[in-house]
């Protein structure tokens, strides 16, 4: 949060498993669409926050497994856990405030008394999260005894069942509705309150994000039953909440049009990329770079003089680039280079996507960007992180000529070859 200069205009906070994350889209290609919106438009004066039932042993198995975007803040374990920034530093504030009236060790006794309950993998169990999986035909009778038996026992908690399988006990002050509160209240004290909070579900324990105040709201289409009716129940004319038409983030990204929060059409909606570009931002023209490098390497630009041409016009043909190797290379050499890549990864499973993208007007006209490039060709997965030196064109100011560009890899990329990685 520390790289906002004051509120953010958005902050996004999203659900992950068929929310963000559409498990049925084996090219995630919602989820790269949103990527491609989010780096573009609102990186640089926005907040991106993941709420998730997923613990961080298994939140982190997903990004390895998924093109994930790095979210400024992380929630986990249903709203036990707040994380801040790419090392997740965690919040000990909110774990001292979930210790109220919670004692770990009388819940997992009370829990074994009921045989309809199994215990969830190692993982899942967390400080202030006891997890089990339950039969739907079991729950609503499991859910009433043992709330009964807990509060007997002198402890405030909270049960919340979704899924249709998954069981969750936590203390009363926990759960993802009442972390997000805390947060806004944080962000609010700090001077640094968004100006416009849009949170997106798909189950039950998303439920308690919708009844934040003044949030908008946004259940995708392939919401779960148990939120359908939560929504039918509490919120039907609450115009704030809507239920999309599209599913997982092509749904986030509808409902950011239908609130009129900013930019809704993502670059990877733009067929031609390289044509469209419009705003003079550094993290805009990244993005679409590497989305026509994408395209052209996958065949699906129609291979003519002019799309070449405008590309070279990106690239100060008298810069240098250094490859992530550390091998120094002119500008040149790519210039003269990638007409002849057209088509090299066609029919190939091949990606890229930006993440982290940050930018600071070095000088006036001059601006220096950093940001992560991930390339996805086959089953091989690699990244670097990027600097890139930029210029606005004296003849085209609303354009920017690519400088100098230099790479080296994230730890973990580098290969035995590198000579596939081109930029």
């Amino acid at each position: 949060m520390d790289r906002l200069n004051g509120s953010a205009n958005l902050m996004i906070v999203s659900d992950l498993d068929y929310t963000m994350v559409d498990h049925d889209d084996s090219e995630n290609l919602s989820l790269l669409r949103f990527n491609a919106l989010w780096e573009a438009y609102y990186r640089h004066n926005s907040l991106l926050v993941f709420s998730t039932g997923r613990s961080p042993t298994i939140y982190k198995e997903l990004r390895k497994q998924k093109p994930l975007l790095t979210p400024d803040i992380t929630i986990m374990s249903v709203g036990t856990e707040i994380t801040y920034g790419e090392t997740m530093i965690p919040d000990e504030g909110w774990k001292q405030y979930l210790d109220h009236k919670w004692n770990r060790d009388t819940v997992v006794e009370e829990t074994a008394k009921f045989p309809e309950l199994t215990s969830q993998s190692e993982t899942e169990q967390r400080p202030h999260k006891v997890s089990f999986y339950l039969e739907k035909g079991k729950a609503s009778k499991v859910v009433q005894a043992l709330s009964k038996c807990l509060e007997n026992r002198g402890l405030d908690v909270k049960i919340i069942y979704s899924n249709g399988i998954a069981l969750d006990v936590l203390p009363q002050a926990a759960g993802k509705g009442r972390a997000l509160d805390f947060l806004l209240q944080k962000l609010k004290a700090d001077g640094l309150g968004p100006l416009n909070t849009l949170v997106c579900g798909d189950s039950g324990n998303d439920a308690e994000l919708f009844g934040v105040p003044e949030v908008y709201g946004v259940m995708v289409s392939n919401a779960q039953e148990e939120l359908v009716e939560w929504y039918a129940q509490n919120a039907r004319d609450n115009a704030q909440i809507t239920h999309a038409t599209e599913r997982c983030a092509a749904g986030i990204m509808q409902a950011i049009g239908n609130f009129s929060l900013g930019p809704n059409v993502s670059p990877r909606d733009i067929k031609d990329s390289m044509l469209n570009i419009k705003i003079l931002s550094p993290s805009h023209e990244v993005v679409m770079f590497y989305l026509f490098y994408e395209r052209w390497m996958r065949g699906e630009i129609k291979r003519d003089i002019f799309m070449i041409k405008l590309n070279e016009k990106c690239l100060n043909s008298t810069g240098n680039f250094v490859h992530p190797s550390g091998v120094d290379r002119p500008m040149q050499h790519i210039i003269d280079t990638l007409p002849n890549m057209f088509g090299e990864k066609q029919g190939l499973d091949f990606r890229v996507w930006i993440d982290r993208v940050s930018f600071a007007e070095v000088s006036l006209g001059s601006w220096l960007v950093n940001f992560d490039k991930w390339e996805l060709s086959g089953n091989e997965l690699r990244c670097c992180l990027t600097k890139v030196l930029m210029n606005s064109k004296v003849d085209a100011p609303n354009k920017l000529t690519w400088m100098h560009l230099h790479q080296t890899w994230l730890d973990g990329s580098e290969g035995k070859d590198d000579t596939p990685w081109f930029i």
